[in-house]
C-alpha cells in the first residue's frame, strides 16, 4: 500500500513516537507485508526468526521490537514494543479508501449488473461485463473488460490474517486490492479475497468454476482453469496455463509453474515444476504417485 505522500525515516518515526536507526532522510513510500515488499516500503517483524529476513528483504525500513546488532547499509529500523500494532496503526491511518456502498462505483459501457448486487464505491468495472444476481464486490476491486461473475460470488473480502496474543486474536488490517483482468469468468458462490497490503490478481482469460476460494495476495496467471471446490492459500503464485481440477488444496506460499496440471483431490505445497502432471497429497508427479499406490496395494495383499 502506497502512502499518499512519501515520508522520511525521521518523519515517520516522529509521527508515531518511535526510536529509529538509519539515515534521517531515507525516503519511505509505502507499507507492505514481508511477502510483497519493494524498495521504499516499510514492513515489520515481531518474531525473532523473521527479523533477519525482513532486514535483508527489499524493504527500506523494518519495524522491530528491539535494535538489531547490525543494520544493513541504507536500511532503517523503527523500534516498537509491538511491531504488529504499529504496522496496523500506520495502515489504518493511510487507508486509501473506506468501505462504503453509495452507488459511486465506476462501471464501463455495456456492462450488465443484475438485481441484488452490492458494489462498493471504490470499485472499477470495465466494459461488456456480466455481473449476475447477488454478487458482492468490496472496495479496492478492479475488474477488466468482458468479465463474467456468476451469482452469489463475493469479491475482495478481507484476508484471514491474525496475530495471536495470549488471550485474543488481533486482525491485520486489509488494505490491498483484488485485480481481475480481461475475459475472466468466475462461477457461482466463489470467494476471492483482496491482498493484505498488495494485490490479489486473477490473470487474463482465466476461468474459475463454482465454490472456489482464493485467499489474500494470490497471483494467478493467464488462461488457467480452476475447477470446483478448489482452495488456494494466501500468497501462492500460480503461473500461466495451469489446470487445478476439483477439490485441489493449495497450501499458502506455494509456487505452481506454467503449464502444470494438478489432478482432483490433491494437496499441493512447495513448488511444482512447469509442464508436469501432479497427483496425491502431498502431490507428486502423477506417474510416481500411481507407482506408489500400486506398490501399496500389492503390499496390502500380502
Amino acid at each position: 500500500m502506497d502512502f499518499p505522500k512519501p515520508y522520511t525515516l525521521a518523519e515517520l518515526a516522529g509521527r508515531y513516537g518511535l526510536a529509529y536507526v538509519g539515515p534521517d532522510e531515507l525516503v519511505l513510500r509505502g507499507i507492505n507485508e514481508i511477502h510483497k515488499v519493494q524498495p521504499g516500503d516499510v514492513t515489520f517483524a515481531d518474531i525473532a526468526k523473521y527479523a533477519e529476513k525482513a532486514l535483508h528483504s527489499a524493504a527500506s525500513a523494518v519495524i522491530l521490537p528491539e535494535r538489531p546488532a547490525a543494520v544493513p547499509d541504507g536500511k532503517g529500523v523503527l523500534i516498537a514494543p509491538d511491531p504488529f500494532a504499529v504496522y496496523n496503526q500506520i495502515v489504518k491511518d493511510h487507508l486509501p479508501y473506506r468501505a462504503s456502498f453509495e452507488g459511486k462505483a465506476a462501471i464501463g459501457p455495456g456492462t450488465q449488473v443484475h438485481p441484488g448486487c452490492v458494489i462498493a464505491d471504490d470499485v472499477v468495472i470495465g466494459a461488456d461485463c456480466i455481473i449476475y444476481p447477488n454478487v458482492t464486490i468490496y472496495p479496492g476491486v478492479r475488474i477488466g473488460d468482458g468479465v463474467i461473475i456468476h451469482a452469489g460470488t463475493v469479491l475482495g473480502g478481507d484476508a484471514l490474517y491474525y496475530k495471536r496474543y495470549p488471550d485474543h486474536y488481533e486482525k491485520m488490517i486489509t488494505a490491498g486490492r483484488l485485480i481481475i483482468e480481461d475475459q475472466v469468468e468466475i462461477g457461482a458462490l466463489c470467494n476471492i479475497d483482496r491482498g493484505v497490503s498488495g494485490d490479489t490478481v486473477i490473470g487474463e482469460g482465466t476461468k474459475i468454476d463454482s465454490h472456489v476460494h482464493i485467499a489474500h495476495g494470490v497471483v494467478i496467471g493467464r488462461n488457467c482453469l480452476i475447477v470446483a471446490h478448489t482452495a488456494v492459500g494466501g500468497k501462492s503464485v500460480i503461473g500461466n496455463d495451469v489446470t487445478l481440477l476439483g477439490q485441489v488444496g493449495v497450501a499458502k506460499e506455494t509456487v505452481i509453474e506454467d503449464g502444470v496440471t494438478v489432478l482432483s483431490q490433491s494437496g499441493v505445497r512447495g513448488r511444482l515444476s512447469a509442464g508436469k502432471v501432479y497427483f496425491g497429497s502431498p502431490a507428486l508427479e502423477a506417474s510416481e504417485a500411481r507407482r506408489i499406490f500400486a506398490w501399496t496395494r500389492q503390499a496390502a495383499r500380502k
